[in-house]
């Protein structure tokens, strides 16, 4: 079982900053999803980026480009299931708050199928960036590239995809925060100041 940290997209609301390397709570976002994905499968995750300075972000690291440039977040998702011949739990680069108990109850759905993703209150009522992907994904996402359907749950017809019931994902944390991403300095503000909040209500 792998980890991979997705890197992808332009940040243009980030004004092209990459959004991982910002920090909440003191510690870059990309060095918390780091340590979650330790504690939980003990392996370094994969970071999938198509950024130059990529392997200068975290040098422990092992960097690997898109292998289908263009696709967003689809290709990325098809990038780690092709470095991982293996299952492989996902997770955007922008989440700060995935815990490492969510990143191993996903680690263990993935015994019995294709695709596990978290239930979330989000649009799609899935959340496919914070997922386990098996081998099988990969043909189906190049099948779904072939066709133009870029959405990023374009392929999960064609796998045995396992839902994460809403009451599971909750016993891990408010799937408000356990999915909150970082796409503008609103966020990023709005985090830094969730993260210390929720900090101080446990110590």
């Amino acid at each position: 079982m792998r980890g991979a940290i997705l890197a992808g997209g332009t940040a243009t609301r980030f004004g092209g900053r990459p959004k991982g390397l910002e920090v909440v709570g003191g510690l870059r976002i990309l060095d918390r999803l780091v340590d979650a994905f330790l504690n939980a499968l003990g392996t370094l995750p994969l970071l999938i980026a198509n950024d130059p300075n990529g392997s200068e972000w975290r040098p422990d690291l092992q960097v690997i480009a898109d292998v289908h440039p263009g696709a967003g977040a689809l290709g990325g998702l098809l990038t780690a299931v092709s470095a991982a011949p293996t299952p492989v739990v996902c997770v955007a680069w922008d989440m700060p708050f995935v815990p490492a108990p969510l990143l191993r109850r996903i680690a263990e759905a993935l015994e019995g199928a294709d695709a596990v993703l978290p239930a979330s209150g989000g649009r799609r009522g899935v959340e496919p960036m914070c997922a386990g992907y098996g081998p099988a994904c990969g043909p189906a996402i190049r099948s779904a590239i072939a066709t133009g359907d870029l959405r990023a749950i374009a392929f999960h017809s064609a796998v045995r995809t396992c839902i994460l019931p809403a009451e599971t994902v909750a016993g891990f944390g408010d799937p408000s925060i356990l999915f909150f991403n970082v796409n503008s300095q609103d966020d990023l503000t709005q985090a830094d100041a969730l993260w210390r909040r929720l900090a101080s209500s446990q110590s």
